[in-house]
C-alpha cells in the first residue's frame, strides 16, 4: 500500500495463482475526510508498506458497520502497525471503542522504486465490457468444465468467452459493446475481405479471471485491453469513468496452448 496526500495505491504483485496483479488507485477523499488526512514523511510525504491480507480484512469488517473511524500508523514498541480505532454501538445503545492493531512492514526506498507494472505490448483492441456481473454468472458454469478460457473481443463491438476440450465446446458472445476512443482506435481498421473485424484473443486461466470478475461489486464501467496471445489488462472503474474515485488495474497473462490442454 503506498499513500500519498493525494492517492492511495494498492498494489497485489506477488506470488499468486495465474499471476494475476493488481494494481488500484484510489482518491484519498474516496476514503477520508480529506480535511481530516495527515500524511508527513521523508519521502516526498508518500509511505509505502507491506500488509497482510487478511488482518486487514478482518479490522475492514469490524469497521463496516461504524459512522466513526479513525485510523493511522503507529508504532506499538518496534513494530509498525495500522492502528483502526473503531466506534460501535452495543446492543444496549452504549457507545463502544473498538481497536484493531494490524502489522505492517515499512519498505525502504530500493523496495519501492522495484515495484513496477507490467510490461506489456500496445493493445490490439480495447472495449468497455457488459456488466462483470453477467458475465461472472458464465464464466462460473465455463468454470465446472474448463480451466482455460479464450478471452476474445473485436473492434466491431464484440466480447467472447470461450472454451474448449476434447468432449464440449461452449462459447458466449456479447454483441454492441463499446469501442472507447483510446490512443487513436479505429474501428474500421484492419477489417478482413469480407469486411469483418478479426477476433483478438488471450487463452487465461478461468480462476483468475473468475478473481477479476468479484470486483462487479464496484465496478461502474470496466474496459478491457487485449494483447494478442499476450494478457488481458482490466480497468475497473469506481465511479463515472471520467470522474472515477477510484481505479483498479488488473493485468492477466496469457496461458500457452499447451498450458490449455
Amino acid at each position: 500500500m503506498k499513500f500519498s496526500p493525494s492517492t492511495l495505491q494498492i498494489i497485489c504483485a506477488g506470488e499468486s495463482e495465474g499471476g494475476v496483479q493488481v494494481w488500484s488507485q484510489i482518491k484519498v477523499e474516496t476514503l477520508f475526510r480529506q480535511d481530516q488526512f495527515i500524511i508527513q514523511s521523508n519521502s516526498n510525504n508518500e509511505i509505502t508498506c507491506e500488509v497482510q491480507t487478511e488482518p486487514l480484512l478482518q479490522a475492514l469488517r469490524s469497521a463496516s458497520a461504524s459512522p466513526d473511524i479513525t485510523f493511522k500508523l503507529a508504532k506499538r514498541g518496534d513494530v509498525a502497525v495500522f492502528c483502526f480505532d473503531i466506534q460501535v454501538q452495543s446492543r444496549q445503545g452504549k457507545r463502544m471503542e473498538i481497536t484493531h492493531d494490524v502489522r505492517v512492514r515499512i519498505l525502504r526506498p530500493s523496495e519501492v522504486s522495484a515495484l513496477k507494472e507490467p510490461l506489456c505490448p500496445e493493445p490490439d483492441v480495447n472495449i468497455i465490457l457488459p456488466p462483470l456481473a453477467k458475465m461472472r454468472t458464465v464464466v462460473e458454469r465455463m468454470a465446472k468444465l474448463s480451466s482455460i478460457v479464450g478471452f476474445s473481443a473485436s473492434l466491431s463491438g464484440l466480447v467472447k468467452l470461450e472454451i474448449g476440450t476434447e468432449v464440449v465446446g461452449v462459447e458466449t458472445v456479447w454483441e454492441n459493446c463499446q469501442i472507447p476512443e483510446i490512443n487513436g482506435q479505429d474501428p474500421q481498421q484492419a477489417a478482413d475481405e469480407n469486411g469483418q473485424q478479426p477476433y483478438f484473443t488471450a487463452l487465461v486461466s478461468i480462476r483468475s479471471l473468475l478473481k477479476f470478475l468479484t470486483s462487479y461489486v464496484v465496478s461502474t464501467t470496466t474496459i478491457a485491453s487485449i494483447c494478442q496471445a499476450h494478457c488481458v489488462i482490466l480497468y475497473v472503474f469506481v465511479g463515472e469513468m471520467h470522474e472515477a474515485g477510484a481505479v483498479l488495474t488488473f493485468y492477466i497473462p496469457s496461458r500457452t496452448d499447451e498450458a490449455a490442454e
